[in-house]
């Protein structure tokens, strides 16, 4: 192996970091993490061949770097192929002791990700890009769910588009060019995986007591629901590792907690840090009037938008006319909305698909009203040219979950500003989205006609392909989150080409044009973009925010006391 890097400068070492949650971690298997709050067990557990620096600038904490890997490299086969070399030092926390992570290992891992026991969410982004690995899962569909008949599978079958010529060296050919596959390896799904794993089923009891790290921490005790601690991973070794530096001694997760108490810990000094716990919009301009600097906002490019339901039958099927869901644009009020959520510290006026810190992302407005407070004159105009001179009546469900209902209720007040008079649906948190809108029979019996629903990217920097593809393409096949199954094939081909840009400028220039396209249809109406506003003590030095986990980077923050 080659290309070994420094350790980042020294900060002061040992303490045990304090974290309060509310909820549990959810998955603690690499593979099978999908959740932001999750993602920072992983940073400090797991390595992947690319990654993210931890940092306060946006731009820097959004640029993929080299972890595992060598360097970021160029594809080469016309874009096709990228090789990466292996960093010498890197290890497994094996049970016979240090063991070199080699190549094998990330085929390994991405061969989990199909497994028919329990894969990943983000399996869709890899299985038709690699080259034959949608073949291979196919294969693994049909296989017995057992930990011996995967196991066979996977030692027995290979993905011909993932090539280990040499221990040090991990080949990826592609079926297609795609400028943002460097950044779906930064995924925990990419993660190597050592062989003892197919000795278990994904992320069950008996992997987690075996658990087996490849970053400066490892599980020490996981006790669901109240506690999981993490102690160092003594085969770690800090020169391989050129974007953590492992400064406290342990990592203590306490679970259970409300906001409000949980920050009082922090305040008095018995905790350090949050997980999964926001800070209330109430307690906002307390700690701001106090000049409080451990109150701490983090873009993470997330968005919430009116989805609108081109296919409800309801008032004559009126929502299939452009000009209708142009005046819905123009309707709402986002300056209200900003101010509930605890004004332009927490959240941010938004008109696009795409958020801040996503290449793509810029300044414009198709529908624009003074201090984004909405144009309701504008908005009566265009239900007037549409055929509605007197207004129209339309179905809204939202999640009836902390201030949502608020939310909808100042939504509800600028709509029937414009002449647009909405019926609300309160509809349970846990079925929202599961039953409620990803329901296709109540999108085309007009169940509801107009929804507010929130997306955030899948991973930072160039990913604007998990925001566009998901929700705003249509290929013959129903996608869960494109609820009308909406499609503009000048934004398919602009995409496209985005996907494939060489540079970052002209894949940002070109997403960019793709969301003018998208919201000059006018499928849904953005409203805000929000931040993730965290806390921590005093004694926590060196808060430096992780993107993919949208809080301070547990490997390197160092303590104070």
């Amino acid at each position: 192996m080659a290309g070994a890097m420094p350790a980042l400068a020294q900060g002061q070492e040992g303490g045990v970091l304090r974290i309060l949650g509310s909820g549990d971690l959810g998955r603690l298997d690499p593979m099978t993490v999908a959740t932001v709050g999750d993602n920072n067990f992983v940073r400090a557990t797991a390595r992947t061949l690319i990654s993210y620096e931890s940092s306060m600038d946006e731009d820097a904490r959004i640029a993929p770097k080299a972890d595992l890997a060598t360097e970021v490299p160029e594809p080469t086969n016309d874009g096709l192929t990228y090789t990466f070399t292996l960093r010498d030092g890197i290890t497994w926390d094996a049970p016979d002791g240090a063991r070199d992570i080699v190549a094998a290992d990330f085929e390994r891992g991405l061969k989990r990700t199909c497994n028919p026991s329990l894969g990943t969410p983000f399996l869709t982004y890899y299985v038709s890009l690699i080259e034959g690995m949608d073949t291979f899962c196919d294969g693994f569909a049909e296989v017995e769910p057992t930990v011996e008949a995967m196991k066979d599978y996977i030692q027995n079958n290979d993905i011909s588009g993932i090539e280990t010529p040499d221990e040090d060296t991990v080949v990826f050919n592609l079926t297609e060019e795609a400028g943002d596959f460097i950044y779906m390896l930064s995924l925990s799904a990419a993660a190597p995986a050592p062989v003892e794993v197919l000795d278990y089923l994904p992320d069950s009891p008996e992997y987690r007591e075996n658990f087996i790290s490849s970053g400066p921490y490892t599980l020490a005790e996981n006790i669901p629901d109240v506690q999981t601690r993490l102690v160092r991973n003594p085969s770690w070794n800090a020169d391989s590792d050129p974007l953590r530096a492992g400064y406290v001694d342990e990592i203590e997760l306490t679970f259970g907690l409300q906001a409000d108490a949980a920050i009082q810990q922090i305040q008095a000094g018995d905790a350090d840090m949050l997980y999964d716990i926001l800070v209330p919009p109430a307690l906002i301009p307390m700690l701001q009037a106090t000049g409080d600097d451990k109150l701490v906002a983090i873009s993470t490019g997330r968005t919430a938008f009116i989805f609108i339901n081109t296919k409800s039958p309801n008032v004559d099927g009126a929502l299939a006319d452009v000009r209708v869901r142009q005046a819905i644009n123009y309707a709402i009020n986002k300056a209200a909305v900003v101010q509930q959520l605890g004004g332009p510290f927490v959240a941010a006026p938004q008109n696009g698909i795409f958020g801040p810190g996503l290449l793509g992302y810029h300044d414009f407005d198709l529908y624009p009203s003074e201090d984004a407070k909405g144009d309701p004159e504008k908005a009566r105009e265009l239900l007037a040219e549409a055929g509605y001179p007197d207004g129209i009546s339309l179905k809204m469900p939202f999640r009836n979950l902390n201030n949502e209902s608020a939310i909808a209720q100042t939504l509800q007040a600028s709509f029937a500003e414009a002449g647009i008079e909405i019926e609300l649906i309160p509809v349970s948190a846990a079925d929202y989205y599961s039953k409620y809108m990803t329901n296709p029979q109540n999108t085309t019996d007009g169940a509801w006609d107009i929804a507010p629903v929130s997306w955030s990217p899948d991973w930072a920097g160039g990913a604007a392909r998990s925001v566009f593809q998901p929700q705003f393409s249509y290929d013959g096949r129903h996608q869960t989150y494109n609820y009308t199954d909406y499609n503009n094939d000048e934004a398919n081909a602009r995409a496209k080409e985005a996907i494939n840009a060489t540079s970052a400028e002209e894949a940002a220039r070109l997403w960019g044009e793709v969301d003018e396209i998208v919201m000059a249809d006018a499928p849904v109406a953005p409203f805000i973009s929000q931040n993730v506003v965290v806390y921590h003590s005093d004694a926590v030095e060196n808060f430096e925010p992780y993107a993919l986990g949208a809080n301070g980077d547990w490997t390197n923050v160092w303590l104070d006391r």
